[in-house]
């Protein structure tokens, strides 16, 4: 089993994504890349964390591809926004591709700078790539919100913008 770790802003809209595909063991909501340790939502809603909120995914690479993982992930987010995602503003809301291994590494540069090539988006992507750091699970009230929330989760993720972004930007 391998693992990726993907922050796209609210994790919430990140986990049914990539929930839903034969190979993708979990989707985990969580918090990585700050400097407190054991944060809670809290902490991290303050945002003088430096966590992001994020999906730890266990996956079988010879069913579903790290790179399948990634196409995904970048129809999910603005990499051109540096300031949180959609409705979601802030740094625990930033994007983030945290890589596990030199191979994740170079097959997330690649992608990014595929990206930033193909001309979708005339302003600069910018989603970092950084290395995976310990990865904090997040309360279980939000784990699969989307399945225990439904209603909810639907009013959110139509409130925050992002769906009318991918289809704008991805569905075309």
């Amino acid at each position: 089993m391998n693992k990726a770790t993907f922050a796209g802003g609210c994790f919430w809209c990140m986990v049914k994504p990539f929930d839903q595909w034969e190979g993708i063991e979990s989707v985990v909501s969580g918090y990585m890349g700050g400097h407190v340790k054991n944060p809670t939502y809290e902490d991290v809603k303050k945002g003088d964390s430096g966590h992001l909120e994020a999906v730890q995914i266990q996956f079988d690479s010879s069913i579903f591809t790290y790179d399948q993982l990634l196409e995904i992930f970048w129809q999910q987010i603005d990499p051109t926004d540096d300031g949180g995602q959609f409705q979601d503003r802030g740094d625990s809301y930033k994007t983030a591709i945290f890589t596990h291994s030199d191979e994740q590494l170079e097959k997330a540069i690649n992608s990014k700078r595929l990206l930033a090539a193909s001309g979708r988006f005339t302003k600069p992507i910018v989603t970092p790539i950084r290395p995976a750091q310990t990865f904090y699970v997040a309360e279980d009230y939000h784990q699969d919100y989307y399945k225990k929330e439904p209603e909810n989760y639907a009013e959110d993720r139509a409130l925050s913008g992002r769906d009318e972004f991918i289809q704008e930007n991805w569905e075309k």
